[in-house]
């Protein structure tokens, strides 16, 4: 922690933004690089972690502020409080990562009684003292006395109205003086004390508040969501004020060096005339665009734009610039790296590494991953301005337009006929065929990583989850959001990018990969270590993944294609009484697996694809339990259909003999393999046969069969044995040769425990960190995430879901130790991850330090690994700080 707690502008620079915050740190660059800046003071993010801790500001930090704001009198020749010559400053907040409009800030401090007067008089502009003094008593008794601005704001607009205009600038100075007199008896009134008339009080109480609006609750859920963790506290600015509103040869605003809504090399932004800072963006007065500041005052527009060139220049990168015009003089008021979407933040990198303002690493870097969802995705046309009528979670990318339907099983019935919003209280796997032939997905409950977000984000598909705003009745099928009611049929349109939900019927924009974006990911592969593959269980997935540079499948989902038409043939196989009828039924299965694996070979040409054979529990492929006790329930009471109810026992009878108490550790993955061999055979026969139909097409084939949940050597001996020899036999009867792999699923700790006695009769190690996830902290996935698990990354008690993002000190020693243990026992062994994880910047950086050989995820998230791979292996390289 640095001793010194207060710095003035010529004592910081742009690299102390720990210490001084973002716009702190920029200020002082700018004082330094001869800026015009008004003058002013740094307090450290030290002086706001000290006065969080203690409830209260430091000893003796006040004593260093009035030092240097002694400096600032000097300079300015004015006092804090001085009748002839007062000084007025703002005070305003500013972390080490931009959080815009998330704390606090208050301009014009300095003003009481005796002030507003001398103001008045120097500046021989009555209007102007008392609007500044107006403002000044509404955002201090907001900010520090916790007096609700509306309280304020209606009493200004009852005046307004009373006065029979509509513009604040159209109240004169008489008007304004009083009310500025309503707003000291409102203070009064609501606080039980007079407003603070002493300007060095009124610092101490403004410093102290902005330092306490680190915790307020919008700084919280912005940090949350960016991932800026909350120990880094803010800093403190002051600084003297300048004034915009003091005529019309003054104004305010603010600006890009850029367009950061495309990226286009031009100046963007707006600007008010006559004007403080907060009006630009309170939406009170209409804004003028930048480019008109050219014809209203064309010499402080040259004189902005070189400063614009210059800053960007000097911190290459596109700058948000915050601005004010007094009396013809141009002021800086703030630099901070300017924010911008994602299609923009890949243009701007290219172009500024083409045009050698930035290096092709630095390129890569500066985009966050995640930002390329935008470009990934099909995006809303909200060019005729339509407003959402509900937000929730932005749980999958992409936008859709569809009909409501509230049922799964009125979804299949519906869905060849029209688009369709799958609309649920919340999603269970029971769901799945009616998310597969929907267009989007819409939850009233659940999390980012819920069953309806990863389901959608696998398929691609479009999902807004746990949109408390809407209100879904099951029962008389229906959804309310606020006064409307939609019913099965309406249309409605989602926006899973931002979690905005619309009525109607709304058309997409189509993704596109930009000549950008294929530049900025061709130069990302030239960097990066890791593989990146798919997750991908049909043809169509497969040549979607291979678009996106997919450098095969790490996981091909088996289960996943005994749906639809095929999964009365998958029942029958399970409700099956011997070996015999099993083998009947699988029969009848085997041409459709081969044909999915053919169409799936054939996209991924000379590409590995990893094959997971069945995995999960039997029972999940049929009716539920809750479902069929309802219906049998109802024939006995009608007693019309005794062949029909006799029917239903029998089925209720074997559900219930299937069903288990926790089916996740239960008789799934190898275990099945080991129960029920003849399923597995007719696998890895289809495999086989499909790969030897396309290698006989000319393409090479390379299949990489996966045997799950493996937890001891004994089971992947005992089952590979017995495939081995299915292998064998397919390739003999075909006289064919293919360059197949066995391997496993590491999902269990003890298969990590053990993967030294594993890794020899495995070929490679894919980790299924979900499972993984699950069995090392004893969670149930869905069950933590609708219950506990928000409240322990609220408080604290974790950093963050472990499903969403890897647990490097638990679920990751584990992955640690298997590679470890892998590659002493066999050191040719692959290992990559498939879980979710491996589309996630964060946990895909751990798996690049870790050593493992590639990552594999949703094809949509395919790009974002691959950016998110090079810039682990940069990082690895040298050390670059991406900005917030």
């Amino acid at each position: 922690m640095s001793t010194k707690r207060v710095y003035l502008f010529h004592e910081g620079d742009a690299t102390m933004r720990d210490l001084l915050g973002g716009k702190g740190a920029n200020l002082c660059e700018m004082t330094n690089i001869g800026l015009p800046v008004p003058p002013g003071f740094v307090i450290t993010t030290d002086a706001c972690r000290e006065s969080l801790s203690l409830g209260r500001l430091p000893d003796g930090l006040m004593d260093e502020v009035r030092a240097a704001l002694a400096e600032v009198e000097k300079a300015l020749d004015k006092r804090l409080g001085d009748p002839n010559s007062p000084l007025l400053v703002s005070v305003r907040s500013g972390s080490k990562f931009s959080m815009p409009g998330m704390m606090d800030t208050i301009l014009n401090l300095g003003l009481n009684s005796a002030t507003v007067d001398s103001i008045a008089r120097l500046t021989d502009n009555e209007r102007f003292a008392y609007d500044a003094y107006r403002r000044f008593i509404m955002m201090f008794s907001c900010v520090v006395l916790n007096i609700p601005k509306a309280k304020f704001e209606q009493r200004f607009e009852a005046m307004k109205e009373s006065l029979g205009v509509h513009q604040d600038t159209e109240v004169g100075a008489s008007d304004l003086r009083k009310l500025s007199e309503e707003f000291l008896r409102i203070v009064q009134t609501e606080s039980g004390k007079p407003f603070p008339d002493d300007p060095v009080k009124q610092l101490e109480m403004a410093v102290g508040s902005v330092f306490e609006s680190w915790n307020n609750e919008r700084a919280i859920i912005y940090r949350r969501k960016e991932n800026i963790p909350d120990a880094l506290g803010t800093a403190c600015s002051v600084q003297a004020m300048v004034f915009g509103n003091m005529g019309d040869d003054c104004g305010t605003g603010v600006a890009f060096t850029r367009d950061v809504a495309t990226g286009e090399n031009a100046l963007y932004g707006e600007f008010l005339v006559n004007a403080q800072g907060e009006d630009v963006v309170a939406g009170i007065r209409t804004p003028l665009k930048i480019a008109e500041l050219r014809d209203k005052m064309p010499e402080i527009y040259q004189q902005f734009v070189e400063i614009g060139q210059r800053l960007e220049q000097h911190y290459r990168d596109v700058m948000d610039l915050e601005f004010t015009i007094e009396k013809g003089r141009l002021f800086m008021l703030q630099c901070r790296v300017g924010k911008r979407t994602g299609p923009a933040a890949v243009r701007i990198a290219v172009e500024m590494a083409n045009d050698g303002l930035i290096s092709r690493e630095e390129a890569i870097l500066r985009v966050e991953p995640n930002r390329l969802n935008e470009l990934l995705h099909p995006r809303i046309d909200l060019s005729k301005g339509e407003r959402p009528i509900a937000k929730g979670l932005p749980a999958s990318p992409g936008a859709a337009s569809g009909v409501c339907v509230f049922n799964s099983h009125r979804a299949e019935e519906m869905g060849k006929g029209q688009p369709l919003i799958l609309v649920r209280q919340e999603t269970n796997p029971d769901d799945i065929r009616g998310m597969l032939v929907s267009k989007g997905i819409l939850t009233q409950r659940g999390g980012m990583t819920s069953h309806a977000a990863v389901v959608a984000r696998g398929f691609g598909v479009p999902c807004v989850a746990g949109c408390e705003a809407i209100n879904v009745d099951e029962d008389s099928d229906t959804m309310t959001a606020g006064s409307k009611t939609f019913k099965e049929g309406d249309w409605i349109t989602i926006d899973g990018s931002s979690g905005a939900v619309y009525a109607g019927q709304i058309p997409t924009v189509a993704a596109e990969i930009s000549g950008q974006m294929a530049t900025l990911l061709g130069w990302a592969d030239g960097f990066r270590r890791l593989g990146v593959r798919a997750n991908a269980d049909n043809p169509t997935d497969a040549a979607r993944a291979v678009e996106f540079g997919a450098e095969g499948i790490g996981l091909c989902r088996t289960e996943h294609m005994f749906f639809q038409d095929r999964l009365p043939i998958m029942q029958h196989m399970i409700l099956a009484e011997t070996e015999d009828d099993r083998r009947v039924a699988l029969a009848k299965l085997l041409p459709f697996q081969r044909e999915d694996f053919v169409g799936i070979f054939r996209a991924m040409a000379a590409k590995p694809v990893t094959i997971r054979l069945l995995d999960p529990p039997l029972h999940e492929f049929l009716p539920q339990h809750s479902e069929l006790v309802e219906e049998v329930t109802e024939l006995r009471v009608r007693g019309n259909d005794p062949a029909k109810l006799a029917e239903r026992e029998a089925l209720l009878e074997k559900v219930e003999g299937m069903r288990e108490a926790n089916p996740m550790l239960g008789l799934r993955g190898v275990r099945l393999s080991i129960l029920f061999p003849e399923i597995v055979e007719v696998q890895v026969t289809a495999i086989l046969e499909a790969a030897i139909h396309v290698q006989k097409e000319g393409i090479e084939v390379l299949p990489e069969i996966m045997i799950p949940l493996v937890g001891h050597v004994n089971e992947l001996k005992f089952v590979r044995e017995k495939l081995e020899a299915v292998v064998q036999t397919v390739l003999a009867q075909n006289d064919a040769r293919v360059d197949y792999k066995f391997g496993t699923m590491i999902e269990l700790p003890r298969a990590c425990l053990t993967a030294d006695e594993i890794a020899p009769y495995a070929e490679f190690f894919s980790f299924g960190t979900n499972d993984l996830t699950q069995t090392t902290f004893g969670f149930s996935r869905d069950d933590a995430e609708g219950k506990f698990l928000e409240r322990y990354t609220d408080q604290g008690i974790l950093p963050v879901n472990p499903f969403a993002e890897l647990d490097e000190a638990g679920v990751g020693k584990l992955v640690k130790m298997t590679v470890e243990l892998g590659n002493a026992a066999n050191p040719g062994i692959k290992m990559g991850i498939c879980g979710e994880h491996g589309g996630d910047p964060a946990s895909i950086d751990f798996c690049h330090r870790v050593g493992l050989t590639y990552v594999s995820c949703s094809p949509f998230r395919v790009p974002i690994a691959r950016l998110a791979a090079a810039q682990s292996a940069l990082r690895s390289r040298v050390s670059v700080t991406v900005d917030k």
